[in-house]
């Protein structure tokens, strides 16, 4: 049986669907889970375990057997602290199939297999009675269904299905309940995520200013979760308008119920100001009691815990608001959360009344561009760098080429006075966006789209025209790692006959960096387990390894490194560059070398970023913004994400291997598939 995958194409800046073996995604899932990282989770673990026991305790003193329901239960890792308790039994479901035969596995390893029955299917499927998956309904409910935003992932489904069928009435659940908890902010950071800010462009004679239209101005944008480790976040980013306030809480040891509904709390706000963002995180009660609890607080919420749990798995929440307005220190404000089956959003209002509804994004940009890219466009200094090399390069007499997904490029070549303005669009949703931002600036008629690909471009298109002037990003939403922008090569190749022979390219080149970086806590995510909480998943680790050399797995993965500090422990080091004054090359480019290693530390992988030269003056990162002090710790562009490459031999914490002196690298680039290829090797 075979499956198709979707995968970005450099070649053609689109995603395409690939043939592949049917274990291929099966492979991915693996290998980019958060098993290892949530087993990791020392805080995480050691509270599900005395949250089992008290609970196990509980039912034996009631004289019962303590009969165990195990949803999700991954490496089985939670039954088997509940038969250790003395559980005398353990049903555990795990609806993924690979990771289930691992459970089975595992939990043989470890002499559970008579009290454990690992059972590979979703909980609502499971069946209770003689020939049942299960003999008779549980009295523990043991569940870890959680994500970010505490019921994505299905949580409130399952649970109502397992009180229905699954368990018996008054069971003991761990964890016993769940709280939500929100804080008001007004930040031009996180605001400027979901909003366009008027960009202003100092032309030669005056200063003229982009504005988004009024659609876009009055969006209410998507109720989707930004999701964020919010304690890198600085407190100068924002300031807090109201106390933490706790917006709901749930009873998992009953009834669960999964209808959508809404939560609304008075809020006093403590400090005047734009209510724009909503800060959202939730807490989990181990026992009835409350004495184990496992919190996602950020650190401000926790000024009395010096070291703030790391995960990857549970993060911290942002939620943008329908739309700024103003706060006043002690008015009456009022929020409300609303939740269906899979996800929450939030309003204000300043009366009781509650307006019911979903906000739904009527302008397309919030469709279009991800938050990320809203910070980009929002970020001036960035936009100065481009005016500062459009000057250089456009003319009065220019006709200009723009070749980026919802660029504002075209905007700036207009004002800068190119005397023809052509851009290009990839899709009929940017084609209608852009068309609104021209129209916005008066400069609809001046501004022509065209919404075909590059290579179907005729001389009509461009008017018989021949394009002096060619500006990119380079930016195309299909991206995923750094050198997937290399699109514009690609394009700037298929428009080579309708550009004149001294053509002006912006940016003319573009340069892959790497650097060779010890990270904080990012490495867990890739970091073998061995044992956890003393019970043996190998197996797991294993897995994940055999999965991690499984195609393209072994590549480079995307990450917003801003969220996740680390240390350089080499300068950064120019491997390979691209002229886009030239067309695709024809051969593979290949580059081998040694980056010395300057600091001690576990080299954990390589860091691989881009880099623009709009002129040969001007260039514009996509990673590396400064090494900030003697310690090498870095700061990262946050608008975009960086490409890690993981070191294997140095992820496991347990290794006492010497620190290498160097890292060999080999990397090629294949310009038929527009792929990099990479090793890397450590020298003594």
């Amino acid at each position: 049986m075979k499956v198709f995958c979707g995968r970005a194409n450099p070649t053609t800046g689109s995603v395409e669907w690939l043939e592949e073996d049917e274990n291929y995604d099966y492979h991915q899932e693996i290998a980019r889970s958060c098993y290892a990282d949530m087993l990791h989770d020392k805080d995480r673990n050691v509270k599900y375990y005395q949250g089992i026991r008290a609970a196990v305790s509980r039912v034996k003193e009631r004289g019962e057997k303590a009969i165990v329901l195990d949803i999700g239960t991954g490496t089985g890792l939670l039954s088997m602290m509940a038969v250790t308790a003395g559980a005398d039994f353990c049903y555990a479901i795990e609806v993924f199939t690979p990771m289930a035969c691992a459970a089975v596995k595992i939990v043989e390893k470890n002499g559970f297999s008579d009290k454990i029955k690992v059972i590979n299917k979703h909980s609502t499927e499971v069946t209770v009675g003689s020939d049942g998956d299960m003999q008779c309904r549980a009295n523990i409910l043991i569940t870890e269904l959680f994500d970010t935003e505490l019921i994505g992932e299905g949580a409130l489904p399952s649970y109502e299905h397992a009180h229905k069928y699954l368990v018996q009435e008054g069971c003991e659940a761990v964890p016993h309940r769940a709280r939500v908890y929100a804080q008001l902010v007004e930040s031009k950071r996180m605001w400027s995520w979901n909003k366009l800010f008027p960009i202003h462009v100092q032309a030669e004679d005056d200063e003229k200013i982009i504005v988004s239209p009024s659609e876009m101005e009055n969006c209410p944008g998507v109720p989707s979760v930004y999701d964020i480790q919010l304690n890198q976040v600085p407190r100068s980013d924002f300031t807090i308008l109201s106390n933490v306030v706790t917006m709901f809480s749930m009873d998992f040891s009953k009834q669960v119920n999964s209808a959508s509904t809404y939560y609304t709390v008075k809020l006093d706000p403590i400090k005047s100001g734009m209510a724009q963002v909503i800060l959202s995180w939730w807490d989990i009660d181990m026992d009835p009691s409350g004495t184990i609890k496992c919190t996602m607080a950020p650190y401000w919420v926790q000024p009395t815990c010096n070291d703030v749990q790391w995960r990857d798995h549970w993060m911290q929440c942002v939620y943008f608001l329908p739309n700024e307005e103003p706060v006043l220190q002690g008015e009456d404000v009022y929020l409300t959360a609303y939740r269906d089956e899979y996800s929450m959003w939030y309003k204000i209002q300043k009366a009781s009344k509650t307006d019911v509804g979903s906000c739904v994004c009527s302008c397309q940009a919030h469709l279009l561009w991800n938050r990320p890219r809203f910070g980009e466009l929002n970020d001036q200094n960035r936009t100065n760098q481009y005016i500062q090399a459009l000057k250089t390069v456009l003319k009065k007499d220019s006709i200009c080429l723009c070749i980026s997904d919802g660029s504002l490029l075209p905007l700036l070549a207009q004002y800068l006075d190119a005397k023809q303005v052509f851009t290009v669009e990839s899709s009929a949703v940017s084609h209608c966006l852009m068309e609104k931002i021209f129209k916005a600036n008066k400069l609809g008629d001046k501004i022509k789209i065209i919404e075909k690909r590059p290579e179907l471009i005729t001389s009509s298109d461009l008017e018989d025209k021949k394009i002096s002037v060619l500006i990119g990003e380079p930016f195309f939403t299909t991206s995923l790692l750094p050198w997937h922008n290399l699109y514009f090569l690609y394009a700037r190749t298929a428009l080579a006959s309708h550009l004149t022979n001294s053509v002006a390219v912006l940016p003319q080149s573009a340069s892959l960096y790497m650097m060779v970086v010890e990270f904080k806590d990012l490495w867990r995510i890739r970091s073998p387990c061995g044992t956890c909480e003393g019970f043996d998943v190998h197996i797991m680790d294993d897995m994940i390894k055999n999965s991690l050399n499984f195609r393209e797995s072994k590549e480079a993965e995307p990450h917003p490194l801003w969220e996740y500090p680390c240390k350089s422990l080499s300068d950064p080091q120019l491997v390979m560059t691209f002229d886009f004054r030239l067309t695709v090359p024809k051969e593979t480019l290949s580059t081998d070398g040694s980056v010395n290693l300057l600091r001690a530390g576990k080299s954990h992988g390589a860091v691989l970023w881009m880099e623009y030269h709009l002129t040969a003056d001007i260039s514009v990162s996509t990673g590396l913004v400064q090494i900030s002090d003697e310690k090498g710790n870095c700061k990262w562009n946050p608008h975009c994400k960086q490409a890690v490459y993981f070191f294997s031999s140095a992820l496991d914490p347990g290794s006492v291997t010497d620190f290498p002196n160097a890292i060999t690298y080999s990397i090629r680039f294949n310009p038929k598939r527009g792929e990099i290829a990479m090793s890397f090797k450590p020298l003594g």
